[in-house]
């Protein structure tokens, strides 16, 4: 079972949206599993503070490094070997691969960060690698902490009810996906192109390439220019 531990101040967010859909179907028939614990429940005033000042001044709170600790501790044990995730602007852009990664294992445990960060010392001394979702900055880590998990749960063996359906999708390839057609084959005008009505199937997977290759090229020259670079890669190695 894949086991996901959400560390954060509004545990009443989870499952969220987890809880529908194929993530949800998924979390009832025990193909994996969430628990969302409060921070706040190991805070020591009868505030339950978690957060305090910045050292050298500035706006806003940080998170206490003491507090988030005991909350991490309690939650992991010693030979615990699930990765220990902190969602933060600041972190490496999550991608496909780490999905993918993150999916293959065990788990995770997910800490949200909140106010203007967490303290550097816990960062360090729990081990936690920093994740984004984007280039934005959010008012905390919870909402990228639900996408995270949903990206990994529709990969795991039995959520998706074709396993082909992760093949062919953004990223998988390193290209974006092609477009899709359904019914009416006539809408506003507009046909379905002919291409994937003829019953070629040939015809139909190169369309879907070339289509695939159009789009990754004017939408997102990056994604673009590594998915070149890694075919020249693979044909340098096949000629050697």
């Amino acid at each position: 079972m894949w086991r996901a531990i959400v560390l954060t101040i509004f545990p009443e967010m989870f499952p969220g949206p987890l809880g529908l859909s194929l993530a949800g179907r998924a979390l009832a028939s025990g193909i994996w599993s969430l628990a969302a614990s409060d921070i706040r429940d190991y805070a020591t005033d009868k505030h339950r503070s978690v957060d305090d000042t910045p050292a050298g001044g500035g706006p806003g709170m940080v998170m206490r490094p003491d507090v988030l600790a005991r909350a991490i501790d309690a939650v992991t044990a010693p030979d615990d070997g699930r990765p220990r995730l902190l969602m933060g602007a600041r972190g490496a852009p999550l991608t496909q691969a780490r999905v993918e990664a993150l999916a293959a294992g065990a788990g995770a445990i997910i800490v949200c960060g909140r106010f203007e960060g967490v303290d550097e010392r816990v960062i360090t001394a729990r081990k936690l690698e920093e994740v984004s979702i984007g280039d934005y900055v959010l008012s905390g880590g919870e909402l990228a902490a639900l996408a995270l998990i949903d990206a990994c749960v529709r990969l795991l063996p039995g959520v998706m009810g074709k396993a082909a359906s992760g093949e062919v999708e953004s990223f998988a390839q390193g290209l974006l996906e092609h477009p899709q057609y359904t019914r009416p084959a006539v809408w506003e005008g507009q046909s379905i192109p002919d291409v994937l009505t003829c019953g070629d199937h040939a015809r139909i997977a190169a369309w879907r390439r070339a289509e695939a290759e159009r789009i990754t090229r004017e939408r997102r020259p990056d994604l673009w220019s590594a998915y070149i670079e890694g075919g020249e890669r693979a044909g340098k190695m096949s000629r050697t």
